[in-house]
């Protein structure tokens, strides 16, 4: 039986086209660090009832950016997270060019992910996404030890409706719960800081909420599943942080919020 949700990986991935390969300034050392280390592992091996992993780096096309998204942080990203240059020639694509691009790499995932939250049997999404241990320079919390979890639905600490934000993407009640499903599981929990949602939670978010479904971002801490000296993941502690995953999940599927 497989939960009634859409588990989306956007960041997973590190492969570059060869084509493209060339343009990027970046080693490829540095570009792996591009990946959101673990999600691939954990999240995309869950058995939703459905799972769409990203093929390509965000390097090459950021999933979680708004189509229009343009410049340092945008869609096609002039920056990676340490604040070094991704491309050699600044900005590295416009007008037909930029199009292709987001026509190879960027709407084939969306169009899966329009197509899968569309279907009938779908309560939810989880957009799911990993945290350095301690905040790279070019993150709102720099320099900060972060907590196991990070659950963002766009909202305030406790997930209501925040200011100067987008609506909120589920219910505060929602929200809270599922933090309350991951305390019972031994992780410790933030809501909305230092992230909120990216692109799709929001852009997909507000269409479910209006359907009494729900979007929420999911970043989980890479120091649950990585050796932090040798910088490299750790089987038994990835198989660990999975099934204490699954475990919340088949909890959380099992709960209405509406």
């Amino acid at each position: 039986m497989k939960w009634p949700f859409v588990i989306s990986v956007p960041h997973c991935s590190a492969r570059v086209p060869e084509f493209i390969r060339p343009a990027l300034a970046l080693s490829d050392p540095e570009i792996v660090e591009s990946i959101d280390t673990g999600t691939a592992e954990i999240f995309g091996a869950l058995p939703a009832q459905h799972v769409v992993c990203a093929q390509w780096t965000r390097l090459v096309a950021d999933l979680n950016r708004g189509p229009g998204e343009r410049g340092r942080n945008g869609v096609i990203p002039e920056k990676d997270y340490s604040g070094r240059r991704v491309y050699a020639e600044l900005p590295p694509l416009d007008g037909a060019r930029f199009q292709n691009r987001l026509r190879e790499y960027y709407w084939p995932y969306h169009d899966r992910l329009e197509r899968m939250v569309n279907q009938g049997e779908i309560r939810g999404l989880f957009d799911c996404h990993s945290l350095n241990a301690v905040a790279p320079v070019e993150a709102p919390d720099a320099g900060k030890r972060r907590k196991d979890i990070v659950l963002g639905n766009n909202g305030g600490a406790h997930g209501e409706a925040a200011p100067g934000l987008w609506r909120t993407t589920c219910p505060s009640e929602g929200v809270e719960i599922i933090k309350q499903v991951l305390v019972a599981e031994g992780f410790s929990v933030d809501i909305n800081f230092p992230y909120a949602g990216g692109f799709i939670t929001r852009h997909y978010g507000t269409r479910l909420m209006a359907r009494d479904q729900f979007a929420v971002q999911i970043e989980i801490n890479q120091a649950l599943f990585m050796d932090e000296e040798h910088n490299k993941m750790v089987p038994d502690r990835i198989k660990w942080v999975r099934k204490k995953m699954a475990r919340c999940m088949e909890a959380i599927a099992g709960i209405r919020f509406f």
